[in-house]
């Protein structure tokens, strides 16, 4: 019979449909075979791209994304290992760059924010297109961010991940938790505009670009040097305190 079964387990099952999925988390698909189709391209046929997959096993047996499915096979499709190393069976996953560096898609803006208020290095442009995103992704070694999934189907795409929550704090919790940036936050280090690091400024450099409010009750600046915008510790700067609290202790 020219049929396979496929079945995904854990998170990859937020990308398919609840119909299929089993109380267990995992969801087991019977289903008719096309020609010549890569594992690759099988997978992402149910919504899954592939950078969300660390492992994959048919009939026993690791395989990579460009291995031909044939017909009445059984294949296990896996997320991320957290705790096992695979590293030694699959080469599926890349390694993660020492350094941690996004460029985010135009839908999460609000992320973005967040992230530079952390200190994390954010690339985001809302005018990006989907090949500079890319290129980003490749070039500078970033990860890319986004909540399109037919973006990271892309084949030149290494480092993705899709983003599940749709408000934008969470959202900022769930890229914190899932690659491990507690340790990296750094408050108050990156322009909120254009991704520079910023750098303290005297007082004196910048004095004709401040409001006299502005210039009668404060005495500490920072500049970015990338587009010389001018920061302080002004009124919001409590309450943003407050939310890298929650940020840190989540």
């Amino acid at each position: 019979m020219n049929t396979i079964s496929i079945r995904f387990y854990g998170p990859l099952n937020d990308f398919i449909s609840k119909g299929v999925r089993n109380r267990e988390g995992s969801s087991l698909i019977h289903t008719v075979l096309p020609v010549n189709q890569s594992v690759k391209d099988l997978i992402e046929s149910y919504g899954v791209p592939h950078t969300e997959v660390e492992l994959i096993i048919v009939n026993g047996k690791p395989v990579d994304f460009n291995y031909t499915v044939q017909p009445g096979e059984y294949i296990s499709v896996f997320p991320e290992f957290s705790s096992i190393d695979v590293t030694t069976i699959t080469n599926l996953k890349s390694c993660l760059p020492n350094e941690i560096k996004f460029v985010i898609d135009v839908h999460l803006g609000k992320l973005t924010k967040y992230l530079r208020i952390l200190g994390l290095d954010a690339a985001y442009k809302n005018d990006y297109s989907d090949s500079e995103i890319i290129k980003a992704t490749i070039e500078e070694k970033r990860i890319m961010l986004t909540r399109d999934i037919g973006l990271l189907k892309n084949n030149k795409v290494v480092n993705g991940y899709w983003v599940r929550n749709t408000d934008p704090f969470e959202q900022a919790e769930e890229i914190i938790s899932k690659f491990n940036l507690k340790d990296k936050i750094k408050p108050f280090t990156r322009c909120l505009s254009c991704n520079g690091e910023i750098e303290p400024v005297d007082k004196e450099r910048i004095i004709n670009k401040l409001e006299p409010k502005t210039i009668q009750y404060y005495n500490e600046f920072f500049i970015c040097p990338a587009c010389r915008k001018i920061y302080w510790k002004g009124s919001h700067w409590k309450k943003m305190e407050e939310m890298i609290y929650r940020f840190k202790n989540a």
